[in-house]
């Protein structure tokens, strides 16, 4: 098999895939412009749902692969109760839709501007099993679709113009963040004091699996889920410039008019 089509971050299939995401989603934004809202909701809702639906046969195929259980026997193998929606990218399949249809801003803020990130982190660093393998293997396609998918999902809230971000906004992403990865570490804390999963780890909230940012804010504040708290500040780091963009696109609009 040529070695194209070995997937790596930064290697020429990366940069293919992403490159081909973008373009869908830009074509998806033109597609739906002068369209309804209800129109620009359900392109997204179907979008996410249907991949939250293949979600699930991949964990399937994830289930059954020999090669992931033996790679992942340090963290338990595969564990049904592990495999849940409910990462920081995945969990963006569960509440975009969710987002879109109430309207609620926090739920706004957080998946426009955490989904994106996360997702991209996890393409850029992905986990064990997930780097330096064939991309038509299913746990290959699931992983890297599921994360691509929620990459275009999150940013198309904004392209679509069902939301316009505020700088009032956010400290209510950050607020939302903290508050969903507290549930998902208390969460972690029952599957693994039950047994259910002794390895649960949602959104990194218990150990840190060797990610380079997790480790670095480790060593200042070497407790589970203390550790995330400062991420936020990356995350407000990554948002700023985006604000500063509309910023800078409305003043432009308005010495227009």
């Amino acid at each position: 098999m040529s070695e194209f089509w070995i997937l790596r971050p930064f290697g020429p299939l990366f940069f293919a895939l992403l490159a081909f995401f973008i373009l869908l989603l830009v074509v998806a934004s033109l597609l739906v412009k002068g369209k309804s809202e209800r129109t620009k909701v359900l392109v997204i809702c179907i979008t996410c749902w249907v991949t939250l639906v293949g979600f699930f046969f991949y964990k399937y195929a994830l289930s059954i692969d020999e090669e992931f259980t033996i790679l992942t026997a340090d963290k338990g193998g595969f564990n049904w109760w592990g495999e849940l929606p409910l990462q920081l990218c995945n969990i963006n399949l569960i509440l975009i839709p969710i987002a879109v249809l109430t309207k609620k801003r926090p739920l706004l803020s957080f998946c426009f501007f955490v989904g994106p990130l996360g997702a991209f982190m996890a393409i850029m660093m992905p986990s064990t099993g997930f780097n330096g393998y064939s991309i038509f293997l299913p746990r290959m396609l699931g992983f890297f679709i599921t994360h691509y998918v929620v990459l275009i999902a999150s940013l198309a809230i904004g392209t679509f113009g069902l939301y316009r971000p505020k700088w009032s906004d956010l400290p209510r992403m950050g607020f939302a963040l903290l508050v969903i990865a507290f549930i998902m570490f208390c969460f972690n804390l029952i599957l693994r004091y039950t047994g259910l999963h002794p390895k649960a780890n949602y959104f990194f909230a218990v150990e840190t699996e060797g990610n380079p940012l997790l480790e670095f804010f480790y060593r200042f504040l070497p407790y589970p889920f203390l550790y995330l708290v400062p991420n936020l500040l990356v995350l407000w780091g990554y948002a700023v410039p985006i604000m500063l963009g509309y910023t800078i696109a409305d003043s432009v609009k308005k010495k227009k008019a």
